[in-house]
């Protein structure tokens, strides 16, 4: 349920911006929010879609004893949390990409493996300033880096569907960065 909280619509509606459903590429999350001009709105739905991932992975591990929960049980919440933010029950099942909340997922299962995915977005954004690219660079990597830094096979494997997800999820910009067309960060798109 976490994870159905779309922070793009409440910051957008909180702001009196349009839904960030309506324009743009149509996705609620904060690369589209960035398309309306107000930095501030998207950097707050970045942070909040980034901290309900962590906070669902968090929660689940701090009260693992308590409840009995397995490592494979918080992978479990992890995927959970992001296929939430995907197909958010409060939203008609219309929600963003995942990437912000798999970021906040990965920082919560693994600080090295969230710093080392969040390094490959980085690098991505400032050499080619294309969110979507950035993006899939970082979902390629999350695997391995997981692989690497926590070795829990249904953890990973938990990842490596996640990153599989954002992919998939990245579809119809795949096509864009095919064609040459995908936009460009801070870029507005009508």
């Amino acid at each position: 349920m976490i994870g159905s909280l779309s922070f793009a619509v409440l910051v957008s509606r909180v702001f009196g911006l349009a839904d960030p459903r309506t324009y743009g590429s149509n996705n609620p999350g904060a690369t589209n929010v960035l398309r309306s001009g107000n930095k501030a709105a998207a950097a707050l739905t970045l942070l909040g879609d980034a901290i309900k991932g962590w906070l669902a992975v968090f929660l689940a591990e701090s009260f693992a004893p308590q409840l009995g929960l397995t490592q494979s049980d918080i992978a479990l919440v992890a995927l959970a949390v992001v296929v939430g933010h995907m197909w958010p029950v409060f939203f008609r099942f219309k929600g963003g990409k995942g990437v912000a909340t798999a970021a906040g997922v990965l920082f919560a299962l693994n600080i090295w493996v969230g710093l080392a995915t969040l390094l490959v977005w980085m690098i991505v954004t400032l050499l080619l300033r294309i969110s979507s690219l950035s993006a899939l660079c970082a979902a390629m990597a999350s695997p391995v880096v997981a692989y690497r830094f926590i070795g829990h096979t249904e953890t990973v494997a938990v990842v490596a569907i996640i990153a599989a997800l954002l992919i998939y999820r990245h579809k119809r910009n795949i096509i864009g960065l095919l064609s040459g067309k995908e936009s460009r960060i801070g870029q507005r798109v009508k």
